[in-house]
């Protein structure tokens, strides 16, 4: 009965000694999402027609360079984008690299939630300035 009383004074003593930060309460109702996927600081991926690299740079932008699908990397971009940004897309670790060139947007879309086993992790999407898809390609990892 004593080590009861002393455990339930323990206990008291030290919720006395927390400050409201160190409490944390929840509830029934409060929806947590999964962690976010770490988006890598460089990736290679490689469609139909299409090797495409994605950096992120010093300034945390990220770099969009590509080539003709059959091109080594070593060889000079056929197109280089700027200042291209990473979108989450909902709370599954989604998200998809967006770069703008001339009001043509580049799309590089990661797909970690699917309906299916067989989708390519990666899919490439350009769309012109009229809004309408002009490219959709699904792309494999050739460098991560």
């Amino acid at each position: 009965m004593i080590s009861k009383i002393i455990l339930c004074l323990g206990i008291l003593s030290g919720l006395a000694f927390s400050t409201p930060s160190d409490i944390k309460t929840t509830s029934k109702y409060e929806v947590t999402s999964p962690k976010q996927e770490k988006v890598p600081k460089t990736v290679i991926i490689k469609t139909k027609k299409f090797k495409i690299k994605i950096d992120k740079q010093p300034n945390g932008n990220y770099l969009y360079q590509s080539w003709g699908a059959n091109t080594k990397i070593s060889a000079k971009p056929a197109m280089i984008i700027s200042d291209g940004d990473v979108i989450p897309d909902g709370s599954g670790g989604n998200y998809y690299f967006e770069f703008n060139n001339n009001g043509t947007l580049y799309q590089v879309w990661r797909n970690y939630l699917t309906s299916s086993s067989k989708k390519a992790p990666y899919t490439l999407v350009v769309i012109d300035n009229n809004g309408e898809t002009i490219v959709r390609q699904d792309a494999q990892v050739v460098k991560n």
